[in-house]
């Protein structure tokens, strides 16, 4: 894997945290169960996506 294929994996993982950071806070705040709800399975997904960047390296 080339250098600049590694930046764009952590630049994918860096964005993809904090889209998950985000969503996780959003979850928290929420008072409405299916807004939350929603916002949890942003979390999950982006959990998801995390893992398949990271497995990359």
């Amino acid at each position: 894997m080339s250098p600049k294929e590694l930046l764009y994996i952590e630049d994918a993982l860096g964005h993809t945290q904090f889209l998950m950071n985000q969503c996780r806070n959003a979850a928290n705040q929420l008072t409405d169960p299916v807004l939350r709800q929603q916002a949890q399975q942003l979390v999950n997904g982006n959990q998801k996506l995390f893992t398949q960047f990271y497995n990359l390296v």
